[in-house]
């Protein structure tokens, strides 16, 4: 069940689930920060959101993206770093967010924990 007192959610982070993304390294201080960034969003009282998909073939990004993106209107959608390594994979979710979030703001952060100095940028920006 929803809390009650969550603030509606107005921002979308998309990015890579750091505990299904191959290779020989440790996933945890990445998805550390990835809390704590989210945890700011919360701190101030701006509804956020994640979707994170994995490159090791168990997603199916273009449908778990669409469905978040669909899940409401956004005013904000923040496109992790680690989506932008992948230039393929970062047009597919710029097209997705053009498609399916066409009044949404872009923004995009440099490091997991600074996802919400990025979202704030474009919040107090209209447009």
């Amino acid at each position: 069940m929803p809390d009650a007192a969550a603030p509606e959610p107005q921002v979308l982070v998309i990015g890579l689930d750091p505990h299904r993304v191959p290779g020989p390294w440790d996933p945890t201080p990445v998805a550390d920060a990835i809390a704590a960034g989210m945890a700011r969003f919360a701190e101030a009282g701006v509804g956020a959101e994640t979707c994170l998909f994995g490159l090791d073939g168990s997603d199916d990004i273009e449908a778990v993206v669409t469905e978040a993106l669909d899940r409401r209107p956004w005013a904000v959608v923040v496109v992790g770093g680690g989506v932008r390594h992948d230039l393929d994979l970062f047009e597919r979710v710029i097209n997705l967010v053009h498609r399916h979030a066409p009044g949404a703001a872009i923004a995009f952060n440099d490091r997991p924990d600074t996802v919400f100095d990025a979202a704030a940028r474009r919040l107090r920006q209209p447009g």
